[in-house]
């Protein structure tokens, strides 16, 4: 479904990723884990157009898309939940999920908020609701839901447990393996590597801009290099 062939992108003079193959399937969870400044953000940002590459390519069911601006690459299926959530702060629940939703038409965009309101309650319960004044937890699930209003083929989230309480955090990695399982592909960023591998079926690791091991989800976990650097082993 996605495909990556040699991207490098550059911030100026500094080099953040450097000539990185990977690939998506179609139905998977694929990881990609690093620490901060790993180049985990950057690359998310670059599929979704927001960030130019370098060099290299990017193909989504083998169209490129790397040229392209960044609403035509989320009209053809990606959507991005983004680092530290950004919902709309003087906008209500409801106004949040509509921002999501400005390709879905009529039925089509209550079909999108009713599977969004079946998936996280509590957005329904609040859905008049500022949603400046929900927890951290539950901004998170109105920026997945934001993301998923547009009906994704492939959902792109950017770290999904910064910062949230361990509860909360159980919930949102509950709800990608639902959403996965609904038929949505899913590229994960995150620093928890033990709860991203725990669930990914491939992944990659990333050290500098570089993907330096690669493997199914269980096989980095096991891996005695990823524990000592990831997990604490």
């Amino acid at each position: 479904m996605l495909e990556v062939e040699n991207l490098s992108v550059r911030y100026g003079m500094i080099q953040a990723v450097h000539d990185i193959s990977f690939q998506v399937n179609q139905g998977e969870i694929v990881t990609l884990v690093g620490a901060n400044g790993a180049g985990k953000t950057t690359i998310l940002r670059t599929i979704s157009g927001l960030v130019r590459a370098y060099s290299g390519h990017i193909f989504f069911e083998q169209q490129e898309i790397n040229k392209k601006a960044p609403q035509k690459i989320v009209a053809k299926g990606l959507s991005q939940v983004p680092e530290g959530r950004h919902v709309f702060h003087g906008l209500t629940v409801f106004e949040n999920l509509e921002m999501g939703a400005f390709l879905q038409k009529g039925k089509q965009q209550k079909e999108a908020l009713d599977q969004v309101f079946s998936k996280f309650p509590v957005l329904k319960e609040r859905r008049n609701q500022d949603a400046a004044t929900l927890s951290g937890g539950e901004q998170q699930m109105l920026a997945m839901g934001r993301a998923l209003m547009s009906k994704p083929k492939l959902l792109l989230l950017d770290e999904p447990s910064m910062g949230l309480a361990p509860i909360f955090i159980k919930e949102i990695f509950s709800t990608i393996e639902e959403i996965k399982k609904q038929g949505t592909t899913v590229l994960l960023i995150e620093q928890n590597a033990q709860m991203a591998l725990s669930i990914a079926d491939r992944g990659y690791v990333l050290e500098s801009g570089k993907i330096v091991l690669q493997g199914t989800g269980k096989e980095l976990a096991d891996s005695d290099e990823v524990k000592k650097a990831y997990l604490g082993g």
